[in-house]
């Protein structure tokens, strides 16, 4: 049996032990641009935001942040007190952020890992070197330890768990030591680091600088556990299989691209490549770069009113004009006045002449009696609108705010109304049966390098395909789907008018949040508008503040935007393979991508096989990357991203793969580059300079180096869809006879999931999954007590199963595995 479907419930797994088994452990520009002419009404005095650092105590309090309308950068990053990042804030709202007590950071202030060694928590020399407890209770396992060099320095990364971190008086504490090669002693030791998010510990790790590659670590803990681990290398430094050839041709983004450019370049290649190119337009138009026409009017007090038109204001918006008239003569009731486009309001007045209309009482009037010009009319934000409104001076002219070119933007008029996507469409067989890969860039507005990421990549295929063998295999067995910004209306935003938007451009405020100095706020995130492990459901992460960062709009999938992936991967059916490109905080994740805060339960944690399928793509795309520029996504920013990063509700990810079983990848490009002159990690941007230092923060040095991962990607795909070889494994140790209790476990010659039973029944695809140990860890072992059976199967990410077996139908074979332990007994 070939290829089965792979679909994920988001139900709680099977048990996966009987009575017999224990499972154990094995040993900065202005937001609002150009002032308007005078005549224009402009929204209260705002300052050009910038970005601080921050630091949270933890994920609790990067909801609230978020909840409050604060926009966080996406580089966000774990550190032992909490979370770090930085916020786009005006100075106004520092002092908003401090009084919730977020920690404003001077810009030194950050973490950085320690590299130094020091005392540790006082274990004892002879005891940090006990064996291991032979006691099956082991208190202390080993997660990860990775060697990797950048720039001609080397780096130990090291993740480990003890059973007791939950404890919390006395905090228990780790170190950790390494060797200086094969057959040294245990040294340099240093304390590491714990980390508990949403109130649950997650585990302790350490990066730090070695000049020497270990071959080992130990990692003891103060309650006296102690284990050791094998160092591994992550990612390869052998050279680039398609950038090596020297005809191979690359650089051809020469800068930031619009939507505009983009969409234009993506149809010019579908017109110079027909043979292996094609355009598909998705259905759902955005709702457009374009806004309401607005008003503000009185200032911000209680006689302040706010007005927006019903036409879009390039269809005639632009054109209305308010005006309160104050009047002398006494006992006058409130009136209105149109003529064409021009709205005059005649103000009440009292006995003594004096004007009595309040800013609620002409709200009303200009919703109710313009003639259909004014849309929405109310106080400013929460006010009661109780104050008696004032004369103007004038006609006051709406506007939709869009007429300004943000300076340093690219010329050329932004097209105005809904836009149609295109997605560029490259194989040569695009007919459903070669593996299918979609690369999806700029959710987010403001992350500039993803979308030239993106079509650099679409560029390497056209002009490579008949010159690099490579590539021509990667364009013969692939079909590649290239959305190069799923955000146009927002993008659009970002280029001409505020460079930190990071939502689309729909507005969804109620009334409350309307008001013109918001409008740099409004929109939904759209990597929060998915329909698995949402807000809406009670996941972490996403806003119901329509002008929070982290919006996730009105209800699931209720933008076009969104609307459009699932369109694309319900009539392409073959898309098995997905990147969702961010930036810019170096990491590169996958599922659980969300969690209810109170308890910090997941979405379902993948099978065994689907993780180290996940990795061993992550490991082949990251050294890819590093073959650019020597720049390394360090392990600690690989994962699942609820583990690495934090919850994100309702991301595209997790519905792609829970509904759909496609590998979905998050990847935020850009983020921290080693610096070998000041020893640091050296933080990116979204939108770096271009031309900026090659060796650091560049725009175009991180587009040619993530293309490199994005082609690796295409192969990674094209090898799965030809995969046609079963995977092998084995219970370690095998049949045999023991005199006492055994660990064993399973071993796959690749990644693959293997299903089991041990109650002598026949194992299926309902039977339990073999898992690991915990998140971020190998597979587990069984301690076996009583002579044991286990019959076995496994399936690779490919959808083979072992030995061909059929795990649906009962036939006389029953080519499945088995191994039985036997214990002596006393």
């Amino acid at each position: 049996m070939r290829h089965i479907q792979r679909r994920i419930a988001l139900l709680a797994l099977p048990a996966l032990v009987g009575s017999i088994l224990v499972a154990t452990g094995p040993a900065g520009a202005d937001p609002t641009g150009p002032s308007a002419a005078t005549s224009r009404s402009q929204p209260e005095d705002r300052e050009s935001v910038r970005l601080v650092q921050i630091r949270l105590t933890g994920a609790d309090m990067l909801d609230k942040v978020a909840a409050a309308g604060f926009d966080l950068e996406h580089g966000l990053r774990r550190v032992p007190t909490g979370i770090e990042g930085e916020a786009v804030v005006t100075a106004e709202q520092v002092t908003e952020l401090t009084a919730m007590g977020v920690e404003v950071l001077a810009d030194d202030a950050g973490f950085a890992w320690s590299d130094q060694a020091d005392g540790g928590i006082g274990v004892d020399a002879a005891g940090a070197r006990a064996v291991q407890p032979s006691n099956h209770q082991a208190t202390v396992r080993i997660a990860r330890a990775d060697w990797f060099t950048t720039k001609g320095q080397g780096f130990l990364y090291v993740e480990a768990r003890t059973t007791e971190g939950q404890q919390a008086d006395p905090i228990v504490g780790m170190q950790v030591e390494n060797d200086s090669g094969k057959d040294t002693p245990f040294g340099f030791a240093r304390t590491m680091s714990r980390f508990v998010d949403s109130g649950q510990y997650m585990f302790h790790r350490n990066l730090f600088k070695l000049d020497t590659r270990p071959t080992r670590i130990q990692v003891t803990s103060s309650t006296g556990g102690v284990t050791t681990g094998v160092v591994s290398n992550w990612l390869e430094n052998a050279p680039p299989p398609l950038t090596a050839n020297p005809s191979y041709k690359s650089d051809f983004v020469d800068g930031y691209k619009h939507p505009q450019q983009l969409y234009s370049r993506a149809k010019e290649i579908a017109r110079q490549y027909p043979d292996i190119a094609e355009i598909v337009y998705l259905p759902n138009q955005t709702n457009g770069y374009q806004r309401k026409a607005q008003a503000q009017l009185g200032g911000t007090g209680q006689a302040a009113v706010v007005v927006t038109s019903a036409a879009w204001g390039h269809e005639g918006g632009n054109d209305i004009t308010v005006e309160f008239v104050g009047r002398p003569d006494a006992n006058l009731p409130l009136a209105l006045e149109v003529t064409g486009k021009a709205v005059r309001v005649l103000l009440a007045t009292d006995a003594a002449g004096a004007p009595t209309s309040t800013a609620t009482q002409v709200a009303d009037a200009l919703r109710t009696r313009s003639a259909g010009l004014i849309d929405r009319a109310h106080p400013y934000r929460t006010n009661e609108g109780s104050g008696i409104v004032a004369p103007t001076a004038g006609p006051v002219a709406l506007t939709d705010f869009l007429d300004q070119k943000r300076v340093g933007a690219p010329e050329g008029e932004v097209p105005r109304g809904p836009a149609t996507i295109p997605v560029l469409r490259i194989g040569k067989h695009r007919d459903g049966k070669k593996p299918g890969v979609l690369i999806q860039a700029q959710d987010h507005a403001r992350e500039w390098v993803p979308a030239t990421t993106s079509l650099e990549s679409a560029e390497r295929l056209v002009h490579n395909y008949r010159s690099d063998r490579e590539t021509k295999k990667i364009v013969e067995n692939t079909d590649i789907f290239f959305i190069l910004s799923n955000n146009p209306d927002g993008a659009n935003y970002s280029f001409y008018n505020f460079a930190s938007q990071r939502k689309n451009m729909t507005n969804h405020c109620p009334d409350a949040s309307a008001d013109p100095a918001q409008r740099n706020s409004w929109g939904v995130d759209l990597n929060r508008n998915y329909r698995v492990g949402s807000g809406h459901d009670g996941y972490a992460g996403g806003s119901t503040n329509c002008v929070s960062g982290t919006y996730q709009g009105p209800e699931e999938l209720s933008e076009p935007e969104s609307k459009n992936i699932i369109w694309l991967v319900e009539k392409y059916s073959n898309i098995k393979f997905m990147m969702s490109v961010h930036s810019n905080g170096g990491q590169l994740f996958w599922q659980p991508g969300a969690y209810i805060a109170d308890g910090r339960i997941t979405t379902p944690r993948p099978p065994l096989g689907d993780e180290a399928f996940y990795w061993q793509s992550a490991a082949r795309i990251l050294s890819q990357v590093k073959a650019h520029r020597e720049t390394v996504v360090t392990p600690e920013n690989v994962g699942g991203s609820s583990d690495v990063l934090y919850s994100s509700a309702g991301n595209v990810r997790e519905d792609l793969y829970y509904t759909y079983g496609i590998y979905a990848f998050g990847w935020e490009v850009g983020g921290s580059v080693y610096n070998p002159a000041t020893g640091d990690w050296q933080g990116g941007s979204f939108q770096p300079e271009w031309t900026g230092n090659p060796e650091l923060v560049s725009g175009h040095a991180e587009t040619m180096e993530y293309a490199n991962g994005i082609m690796e990607m295409f192969r990674v795909a094209a090898d799965w869809g030809k995969d046609k070889k079963d995977p092998t494994s084995r219970l370690i140790p095998g049949d045999g006879k023991y005199r006492g209790p055994v660990d064993v476990r399973f071993e796959t010659s690749e990644p693959a999931t293997i299903y089991y039973t041990t109650d002598g029944s026949r194992p299926t695809l309902e039977s339990p999954r073999y898992a690991a140990t915990e998140f971020r860890e190998p597979g587990q072992v069984f301690h076996v007590t009583e002579t044991t059976t286990f019959r076995w199967f496994s399936v690779d990410s490919a959808g083979n199963i072992e030995k061909n077996y059929d795990p649906t139908k009962t036939d006389k074979r029953n080519n499945y595995r088995t191994a039985t332990i036997t214990i002596a007994k006393k």
